[in-house]
């Protein structure tokens, strides 16, 4: 049960990435830099500040969206003419900008712990004899709703169209009057959204803390975006199910309980090296 949360995080996350990606060519590194910070303030509001739970959230995910979209106003219309890895390379610089400022707002020195609970927290059901509470439902259910929705947005609306228009071909959607960097802004709010929503979640189900928030969400939903080659949506949600359901089971395996964090690595390689495979053998066929 705890896989399938964090996998549907983790989907939420990957459809972020692929939809931004789609939109902007820009592969989003700092997403789960965002996130976390946005989830360092949520706790300040809550704790420091005394203010009602649902004001941290909120300020969390207003915070991610904010966030990702300035920096996509100013910079992406710097980073449009130059190379995928060039893009890529400076959302990892944010990430990092973020980082050390977290390390240096919420110092983790003096042993100092910090959670974020969520009142679904002290709900739940029983399955068998294991206790699910409702955040892991909420964990596993945004996912599905995030990727249902997405795919509906990008199907049946105007802007959704104009989001696919410009991930097969940028030039030519902008001469037929769509307006790109509209569309470009609307994608990078959007992604923030969804890595505020993201560091909310796992600060709940995972923990509070800079280094897991940075880099367990963003890595994760790297690998299953990249098992979906930054295309399918709903290959992306079941690839990031599959991560969080094969790294919680291998968890009680001693042998293996040190190497779990690999989880997303060697499944996003295996299914590379599959496709690879398979477009190699399919392109011999046809020449034969």
């Amino acid at each position: 049960m705890s896989g399938l949360a964090l996998g549907g995080v983790y989907a939420l996350s990957g459809v972020g990435l692929v939809v931004l990606y789609r939109a902007t060519g820009v592969l989003n590194l700092a997403f789960g830099a965002v996130g976390a910070m946005g989830a360092f303030i949520a706790w300040s509001i809550i704790n420091k500040a005394g203010a009602p739970g649902w004001v941290g959230w909120i300020a969390c995910i207003l915070f991610g969206g904010v966030l990702t979209l300035g920096y996509g106003l100013i910079f992406g219309p710097l980073l449009a003419a130059r190379g995928p890895l060039v893009q890529t390379i400076c959302t990892l610089g944010l990430a990092l900008v973020l980082f050390g400022a977290m390390d240096l707002l919420w110092s983790s020195s003096g042993g100092q712990a910090r959670s974020i609970t969520l009142p679904s927290d002290s709900g739940g059901f029983m399955i068998g004899q294991v206790q699910v509470n409702w955040t892991s439902v909420i964990g596993l259910g945004a996912g599905i709703v995030i990727t249902a929705g997405t795919h509906a947005f990008l199907r049946y609306t105007k802007l959704g169209t104009a989001m696919r228009a410009m991930a097969n071909d940028r030039e030519i959607t902008a001469t037929l009057g769509v307006p790109v960097r509209r569309v470009e802004a609307a994608a990078w709010f959007g992604c923030g959204l969804l890595a505020g929503i993201a560091g909310i979640l796992l600060a709940d189900l995972a923990a509070l803390d800079d280094t897991t928030l940075t880099f367990t969400v963003v890595i994760s939903a790297l690998a299953a975006a990249l098992i979906a080659r930054l295309h399918s949506i709903w290959i992306t949600f079941a690839a990031a199910i599959v991560i969080g359901l094969v790294h919680d089971l291998i968890t009680p395996i001693t042998q293996l309980t040190d190497y779990r964090d690999m989880t997303p690595f060697v499944l996003a390689a295996i299914a590379l090296i599959a496709v690879s495979r398979r477009q190699v053998f399919t392109q011999s066929r046809e020449e034969g």
